[in-house]
């Protein structure tokens, strides 16, 4: 699958990259996870101080697929409003998805002071803003469920927000506490962690088929050697879909702008996450050395070709809009790419356990906050192999129950 091209700004903030062996035997263990991304490191972190034999493969380089793509803003709030997920879903089961994300993002910050690399994982604020009069009235709302569920947050009116950035839009959401991190050396820190307590690592090792027995599953690779494992966890992003095409998976095109570095954010208040409900809409950050990553402008084809026929268009739209919001911040672009993205039709991550696949778990952390989703659905997974039971699992099953539907 061809999931990105372009210009990749993560990967050279790591210097002397670590390089791991590839399998040059056969295996046995207790759980084998497929795919060296961050949700993959994600499940490598939360079992490995257990006793498990834990196995991680990777077909290319760790951390060289979408999350080399990831613009890792850590928040609890996504493209779909809760107060939509709520209707869907009902009360209760949102509550319960609204204190996992809170947790998600706390276990985030715990395993970025647990590594030994600086991730340059960093609580910031969000402002999420109405793009359009009509969005107003939903912004009310969505604060007002947040709100009674005691998440920390205010609603900004125009002069507010006015005050405190050179722009004004009607009103606005101010999330409190959310984050960012560097999301390729987060995956790194979370694969050494993971070594360090006896998982085994291999990279440029692909699987080639696979035969599911009684027991478990056999794992055949590139390398002409195979791996049996009791659990599997397919955590190969975007790619999953080939392996397991899950129908409530949905694909568009994404872009991104990571700039030079910018010397004055005297104008940005706290180095605030933004984004607003706009569709297609614009979403802005800034990192550790004091770039500015701009995204968003998804597109609906799903053909690379097509993807990356509008990326030098894509790009100066994408500065454009960085340039309405601060014109008194000059930016140019240093890397740009284009990208697969993936959502859900009801907008919540899966978990996806088959009948035909049995002893497995596809993780698909798909969404706009993906980092949040994969440490969630990561978490769940090994709470579910290490108990033999996760209370929590049935809220993400492919099959989870609408709130019309049961």
């Amino acid at each position: 699958m061809n999931i990105q091209s372009g210009t990749y700004y993560w990967p050279t903030t790591l210097m002397n990259t670590p390089t791991y062996p590839q399998v040059t035997e056969d295996i046995n263990c207790d759980v084998l996870i497929i795919g060296g991304g961050s949700s993959g490191a994600q499940c490598a972190y939360y079992l490995a101080e257990t006793d498990l034999n834990v196995v991680l493969i990777e077909k290319n380089t760790l951390g060289s697929g979408s999350t080399s793509a990831n613009t890792a803003l850590i928040q609890y709030a996504g493209e779909k409003m809760f107060i939509n997920l709520q209707n869907t879903f009902g009360e209760a089961y949102i509550s319960k998805h609204l204190s996992l994300c809170r947790q998600a993002i706390d276990d985030i910050e715990k395993a970025a002071k647990q590594m030994n690399r600086d991730c340059s994982f960093t609580r910031r604020d969000t402002l999420y803003f109405a793009s359009h009069h009509e969005d107003v009235e939903k912004l009310k709302k969505e604060y007002q469920l947040l709100k009674e569920a005691q998440f920390p947050l205010q609603f900004l009116t125009r002069d507010e927000i006015a005050s405190i950035y050179p722009f004004s839009k009607e009103a606005a959401i101010y999330f409190k506490n959310d984050a960012e991190v560097n999301p390729f050396i987060f995956t790194h820190g979370l694969i050494e962690y993971a070594l360090e307590h006896d998982v085994k690592i291999f990279e440029n090792t692909k699987m080639i088929g696979h035969v599911y027995h009684d027991d478990g599953v056999t794992i055949y690779t590139d390398t002409k050697h195979k791996i049996h494992a009791k659990k599997v966890i397919y955590c190969a992003g975007y790619e999953n879909v080939e392996l397991k095409n899950e129908k409530q998976a949905s694909f568009v095109s994404t872009y991104t702008v990571t700039t030079e570095p910018v010397n004055d954010f005297s104008t940005w208040h706290n180095r605030t996450l933004i984004w607003e409900t706009a569709r297609p809409y614009l979403y802005i950050r800034t990192t550790a050395d004091n770039r500015i990553i701009i995204g968003g402008l998804d597109d609906n084809t799903i053909y690379p070709e097509d993807r990356d026929s509008k990326l030098a268009h894509k790009k100066d739209k994408l500065i454009q809009g960085f340039n309405k919001l601060f014109p008194d911040i000059s930016v140019k672009p240093a890397y740009y790419l284009a990208a697969h993205y993936g959502g859900t039709r009801d907008g919540l991550p899966i978990i996806g356990q088959y009948e035909a696949s049995p002893h497995s778990y596809f993780l698909y952390g798909y969404g706009d906050n993906g980092t949040v989703y994969s440490q969630l659905l990561a978490r769940i997974i090994a709470d579910d192999i290490i108990s033999g039971n996760s209370a929590d699992l049935p809220y993400y099953l492919q099959n989870r129950p609408k709130q019309n539907e049961a």
